[in-house]
């Protein structure tokens, strides 16, 4: 970390992680993907009609081909897992209901 940070009264502070995670000790940690490389104009965003049809994530595949297996194995993953919380709650509530 660098030696400025601990001294820097910040409330919030975003850390680019290009290393392991282990090496930085926070409490909270929280995933912000391409926003530094946007931001910083390193990586360009998608056409806007592209932005506004959620087809951003589309664009970053077709120019960054080490997110196609990226999002093919872990989006469905993802799904499943959001597929069955949903059902598992819906299942829950109808039971409070009716039990």
């Amino acid at each position: 970390m660098h030696s400025d940070t601990p001294s820097s009264h910040s409330e919030l502070i975003f850390f680019g992680l290009g290393a392991h995670l282990s090496q930085v000790q926070v409490p909270v940690q929280v995933g912000v993907g391409a926003a530094f490389d946007f931001h910083s104009e390193r990586v360009p965003r998608a056409p806007l009609w592209m932005q506004r049809h959620g087809l951003e994530w589309l664009f970053r595949m077709w120019n960054d081909k080490r997110l196609v297996k990226r999002y093919l194995t872990t989006n469905p993953i993802f799904l499943a897992i959001l597929l069955r919380d949903f059902v598992l709650i819906r299942l829950l509530k109808r039971a409070v209901k009716f039990g």
